[in-house]
């Protein structure tokens, strides 16, 4: 046999099918549940991009806008410590996770994040209501803007650091658009919420967070190839896609609402909606890539023919 009809042998051989034993997938799907943990991701992220605001709406003189913030990120982190307890499935669980601290774990630092977090912020808002102790009440709210950017984003940090591919393959953008979405959920509760004296503050907010997350997604799709399917087809690309929608509305609107006050409501609850579409899109996708043993695979052989 010359080597011509080698080559044309080779040739037949049919295309590997991405299998593994007995029909299971090689990688264990999330066991988080839905909709808990996603909606913890979107609440958490509003939290934190409404404690920073607020703060920085006290010092700067703008007490109804730091009230609305104030109350976003209290509400926020207690119905988002809620979810994850729910997920957990018991409530001494959480508390465990307290134990220790362990700074190479993002789990285990960010729930010494979520906690003091949601302490603060109910501190912030007792002493709004109450009127008692406001000097504390302010540097609780003050501290809680100090974690705020911890809370947009370490919820990234915690699904890129596992081996579901989807979402550690695309771990440099991953807090980048939790950040930019986050953001522009805040922004959206300020509009919705706030005096529409004060919406230039969460109008600059909204347009910033609006153009990290369209940046940062645009670059996931382009950059991750075939890992980066799930998040362009099936149900996550559908809610990815809406997301995308929804935050380019929401940031033509709030442009007519800095003469409307209707607009700015449909911009912020715009915002809103597509910050859900966001974090249950990406949360699906990984589930997604989980599944298929191909996002496991492929990559490994083109990392090894390339080394």
């Amino acid at each position: 046999m010359t080597a011509a009809d080698g080559q044309r042998q080779q040739a037949t051989v049919p295309r590997a099918e991405f299998r593994s034993y007995y029909g299971r997938p090689i990688l264990k799907r999330p066991t988080w549940k839905v909709p808990d943990v996603p909606g913890y991701l979107f609440l958490g992220g509003t939290a934190g991009a409404s404690a920073t605001m607020s703060a920085v709406a006290d010092l700067t003189g703008r007490p109804d806008l730091a009230r609305v913030g104030s109350w976003v990120a209290a509400g926020g982190a207690l119905v988002g410590v809620g979810a994850l307890v729910h997920d957990l499935g018991r409530p001494e669980r959480f508390l465990m996770m307290l134990r220790v601290l362990k700074p190479t774990s993002p789990l285990s630092v960010g729930s010494w994040i979520l906690s003091p977090f949601s302490a603060l912020t109910t501190a912030s808002v007792a002493s709004r209501v109450t009127g008692r102790f406001p000097l504390l009440g302010r540097l609780a709210g003050l501290g809680a803007a100090a974690l705020g950017p911890a809370m947009c984003t370490y919820t990234a940090v915690l699904l890129a650091d596992t081996a579901v591919p989807a979402w550690h393959e695309a771990y440099p953008e991953l807090p980048f658009a939790f950040a930019g979405s986050a953001l522009a959920c805040g922004a959206g509760a300020a509009l919705v919420g706030a005096p529409h004296t004060d919406h230039q503050p969460p109008f600059r907010m909204g347009m910033l967070g609006a153009a990290m997350e369209l940046a940062a997604m645009h670059r996931i799709e382009q950059r991750l190839g075939l890992v980066g399917e799930p998040y362009v087809q099936g149900r996550p690309g559908r809610l990815l896609k809406l997301s995308k929608a929804l935050t380019v509305a929401g940031a033509g609107l709030s442009v007519l609402g800095r003469r409307s006050r209707a607009a700015s409501a449909l911009a912020g609850t715009a915002y809103l909606a597509a910050g859900l579409c966001t974090r249950f899109g990406i949360f699906e996708a990984g589930v997604r890539s989980s599944e298929d043993p191909k996002y496991v695979v492929v990559p490994q052989r083109e990392r090894l023919e390339a080394a």
